[in-house]
């Protein structure tokens, strides 16, 4: 096992301890001494007293409690170590020493894998790749651990590059950066800014490996900007059949295209080319608008801001507008002073939650998390978390923290400078399940509108349906993509299309509460799903997609995906570049099935 460096790798894996068997007694042997001794032999029969019924009554009485009890305490509930053990009465089978755990950032998936492997160099990828393929061994790859629905995660092994950080060539007159596909954002952006250069564009953190953030189609916001994966110019891949290739649009544009949101099927990517840009300052704009005035200036807004994104609130009228642009070197920031500082924009937040804690006493009182809290040193996004975990599927008091929400930035609006690594970033809040759709809405000379109507609908269905949906419901824009298995594929450089995100936080640790918010979550996915995603073409993003445990259900998936992407392309793909899928995992294998007459 390779070494681990914590730096370069946010996220959760560790050795499970070895749990020890326990000696225990049996209910027979603890109730042994109880029993009655045997009478004398005697050819007549002595008919029993009702000393000696009731006597054999309690005995049956007490071995029944016994067993019980021993059965209830070597059965459940698991020691934090074992949960991933089936119930096994009386024992626990010791785990072996090198068995990880390795989890998503919001704990929503999971796996024990025996097999974590990090390269520090290409060559030894290599060698893994290869000795893996030879022994029909999986290795999957996973990145940072980021994606909501653990798209790179599998038991049966994984392969991360977090070693594999370095940044390999810069070319400032170009503007083009060759790295290793470990590195992580931030670290390249830091890398590559005393070069004056940064990414064209982000997603809401930074802390995605790259070759993780360009294979599932990650996205930052605006309308002329397409997906991160458009910034690919080309890519090293390892193949489990063709050994290392380099694949671009001038080499192979067929194979290109379709390996750059590869899902991480088709190669392990090990080096990427990066078409950047000039490193800018950014003047970013916050303020409070309605529905009413964003669909007069919808077009406007859309076609003057590099970057915007709407934060809606369900509930309330408020739609938080988010815009940033290039900081004029002439005019410079305005000069309009903050109405309120932060603490005073939250502080009505905390005084709710003092508020809500008096009501909730018992809540606080069973939950050692609440105490010695000091909410003075809560940000907005962690007091969020704080109330909705007190009653998180009352409605009305959902409804109390989203209003408390939209005065919150109310309070908040005004203007920010800052590079663009620093201001496109996004406070997304603690652990969450969340869904995020894409849907084409047009071009940028033409909007058809149909982005506004998707929220309106949206908004109608929470509110008929009571949903306890917390805010906010973020919607972004891209342009369009020409990798084959974006979200956001389009053959038109002219299309535009909407992302917009649903959430539900997971602002506990007790398993309890998370599973009724998973259920709830799932169940409100479901009715936008059934409500609104055909009707408007649109598609999950790909590290937020779940894989339906029906069977009906994920055959009306598999069919629904084959109209949007050309999967039997991609089949074939993984057919001649990973023919024993050692890079495969049970969701690619239920999204993308490979049929034996196929084969």
């Amino acid at each position: 096992m390779l070494r681990l460096r914590a730096d370069s790798f946010r996220r959760s894996v560790h050795s499970l301890r070895r749990i020890h068997h326990r000696p225990i007694q049996t209910p027979y042997a603890a109730t042994r001494s109880l029993a009655p001794r045997p009478r004398p032999f005697c050819s007549v029969p002595t008919p029993p007293s009702s000393t000696d019924s009731e006597l054999r009554k309690y005995i049956g009485y007490t071995i029944l409690l016994i067993g019980c009890g021993a059965a209830t305490y070597y059965s459940f509930p698991f020691p934090e170590n074992a949960k991933h053990k089936k119930a096994q009465l009386f024992r626990y089978a010791p785990l072996p020493p090198d068995l990880h755990t390795v989890s998503n950032w919001s704990g929503t998936h999971e796996v024990q894998t025996h097999t974590f492997l990090q390269p520090e160099s290409l060559g030894e990828l290599e060698s893994i790749v290869k000795d893996c393929n030879e022994k029909k061994k999986k290795i999957r790859p996973v990145g940072s651990g980021l994606s909501p629905n653990g798209i790179g995660l599998t038991r049966a092994g994984m392969v991360n590059l977090a070693l594999m950080d370095g940044v390999l060539d810069v070319d400032k007159k170009t503007r083009r950066v060759r790295v290793q596909a470990g590195i992580r954002v931030q670290q390249l952006v830091d890398g590559i800014k005393e070069h004056g250069l940064t990414l064209q564009n982000f997603a809401s953190i930074r802390e995605q490996q790259i070759g993780g953030i360009v294979q599932v189609g990650a996205h930052g916001t605006g309308a002329t900007l397409p997906p991160i994966d458009e910034q690919v110019i080309s890519m090293k891949l390892v193949t489990p059949a063709k050994g290392t290739i380099e694949v671009s649009k001038e080499k192979d544009p067929e194979l290109f295209y379709l390996v750059r949101c590869g899902l991480g099927g088709l190669g392990v990517v090990a080096e990427v080319t990066l078409q950047c840009v000039e490193r800018q300052e950014l003047l970013e704009h916050t303020y409070v608008s309605n529905m009413k005035d964003l669909k007069r200036n919808h077009k406007k807004l859309l076609s003057e801001n590099k970057h915007l994104k709407f934060l809606y609130i369900p509930y309330t009228d408020t739609v938080v507008v988010v815009t940033c642009n290039p900081l004029s070197k002439w005019k410079g920031p305005p000069k309009q002073k903050l109405k309120y500082t932060q603490e005073e924009a939250v502080q009505h937040v905390r005084d709710l939650y003092r508020e809500l804690l008096k009501k909730y006493t018992k809540v606080v009182t069973n939950n050692p998390e609440e105490n010695d809290v000091d909410i003075n040193e809560l940000s907005f996004t962690e007091l969020r978390d704080k109330l909705l975990s007190l009653d998180p599927f009352n409605k009305e008091h959902v409804m109390k923290i989203n209003q408390a929400e939209a005065e919150y930035w109310t309070k908040s609006e005004g203007y920010r400078v800052g590079w663009s690594d620093e201001i496109l970033g996004f406070d997304c809040g603690g652990q969450q399940w969340v869904s995020e759709i894409c849907f084409p809405v047009g071009t940028l000379k033409k909007p058809n509108m149909r982005d506004l109507e998707y929220i309106e609908q949206l908004m109608q269905l929470i509110e008929r349906e009571n949903i306890p949906a917390p805010a906010p419901i973020e919607q972004r824009w891209t342009a369009g993509s020409k990798s084959l298995m974006s979200p956001a594929y389009s053959s038109s450089e002219d299309d535009i299309f909407s992302w917009v995100g649903i959430i539900m936080y997971l602002p506990t640790t007790d398993a309890r509460q998370r599973k009724e918010i998973t259920e709830e979550f799932f169940h409100y996915r479901k009715l936008t799903q059934a409500t609104l995603w055909d009707k408007y073409s649109a598609y999950e993003h790909w590290a937020k997609i779940e894989v339906p445990k029906d069977k009906d259900e994920l055959a009306a998936m598999q069919a629904r995906l084959r109209k949007k992407y050309p999967v039997d392309a991609y089949n074939k793909a993984r057919r001649e570049l990973d023919p024993n899928r050692i890079l495969s995992n049970n969701m690619l294998e239920k999204l993308f099935p490979v049929t034996e007459t196929a084969l």
